[in-house]
């Protein structure tokens, strides 16, 4: 006895076509641009240590940290407290505007 069996055929969608779909979507565009705050941060904070040329090294030892941590901060990929970036600012001789 066979049984019948349904075909389902699935459509294949562009990764242009599925990016366009989501990024509609409001949480989409509150987490996308947290994610490009925070890149743009990690940007401003590496250009103002090579400015001042100073080594992560020398940000993190007038920061109170350790060099690992410089570097995460500027690679862009993890959250920071406030309190961290604060104290890389205030390394760098800046001063932080919450808006």
């Amino acid at each position: 006895m066979v049984k019948n069996k349904k075909t389902i055929n699935y459509k294949w969608k562009s990764s242009d076509e599925v990016f366009k779909k989501i990024s509609k979507s409001k949480k989409f565009q509150k987490v996308y641009n947290e994610e490009l705050l925070r890149l743009q941060l990690a940007k401003q904070i590496r250009e103002a240590r090579i400015k001042l040329k100073l080594t992560q090294q020398a940000v993190a030892k007038r920061a109170g940290m350790t060099q690992s941590v410089v570097a995460r901060v500027e690679s862009g990929e993890h959250s920071i407290s406030l309190s961290t970036l604060g104290r890389i600012s205030h390394s760098l001789g800046r001063n932080i505007k919450l808006v």
